[in-house]
């Protein structure tokens, strides 16, 4: 039966090399069954035998990547390399973030286990070689901002460092605790805009804007925090906590933030 197949489609190779050579590196299971004329399980077999070779790889179901040599180790393309094509095809809105996003602006302080991408929807973790991809839920995702990035294979959306700078606050259990985010706020400071860090925080909640005026305070960049200091103080109803879920009984008041500090923050500047 599988001889069946090779013979029934033997142009399999020829078509994903046709696709690299005009600089494709991304297809679905249809697109290639309807170039070669072939039943679905004959196509699908024989990207199995291709995909066993290494030249190509499956991230997600029906959608394929071709892997060129330089990424044979990694078992798939990086994962910046595809999430635009896939994202695309499912048509949904996205951006990476959080740590895969400050790498973008130099703050590079801790590389990210997995490719870290917000989409409006919870979606599954990907798993592609030794490709990760971990999805977060974000509301209001088509109106966070976001930056283009060049990739060798497309463009990829990413968070503003202003709307970055929310997201490791607002996600810092995904970022690696408040020392990380801390360290991070104080490399991406440089970059950030004050005026634009104000505008981000209509699209978070207002909590996430007290701990974050407190945080870049306390790693020393004061002059980006007055616009959103003037936000906090017109919105901010209540205290919030710097740490949720945990205890504020013996923190100290942070006036201008209306913030309990419930814990010790060390950045590694």
């Amino acid at each position: 039966m599988y001889m069946k197949t090779e013979k029934a489609c033997p142009n399999i190779r020829e078509y994903v090399e046709s696709l690299a050579a005009g600089g494709v590196y991304h297809f679905n299971s249809k697109d290639a069954q309807t170039s070669l004329g072939v039943s679905a399980n004959a196509t699908k077999l024989a990207l199995n035998r291709l995909a066993k070779q290494g030249a190509i790889a499956s991230p997600a179901r029906g959608f394929y990547v071709i892997v060129p040599p330089e990424y044979r180790s990694l078992g798939c393309l990086p994962a910046d390399q595809f999430i635009p094509a896939l994202m695309k095809r499912l048509k949904l809105s996205y951006y990476a973030g959080l740590l895969s996003a400050a790498q973008y602006y130099g703050a590079a302080h801790h590389r990210p286990q997995a490719f870290q991408v917000f989409v409006g929807k919870s979606r599954r973790p990907i798993q592609c070689g030794k490709v990760r991809v971990a999805f977060m839920v974000r509301k209001r995702i088509a109106e966070v901002p976001v930056q283009n990035f060049n990739t060798p294979r497309g463009t990829l959306l990413v968070s503003t460092p202003e709307a970055t700078a929310f997201d490791l606050v607002g996600y810092q259990h995904h970022a690696g605790g408040l020392d990380q985010v801390a360290t991070l706020l104080s490399e991406l400071a440089e970059k950030i805009d004050p005026d634009k860090l104000e505008k981000a925080a209509r699209l978070a909640p207002v909590p996430w804007a007290q701990r974050l005026g407190y945080l870049l305070e306390h790693v020393g960049v004061q002059d980006k925090t007055e616009p959103l200091k003037t936000y906090v103080r017109k919105h901010a109803r209540q205290s919030a906590v710097l740490l949720p879920r945990a205890s504020y009984k013996r923190s100290r008041h942070h006036k201008d933030w209306k913030l309990f500090v419930n814990a010790e923050v060390e950045a590694e500047l």
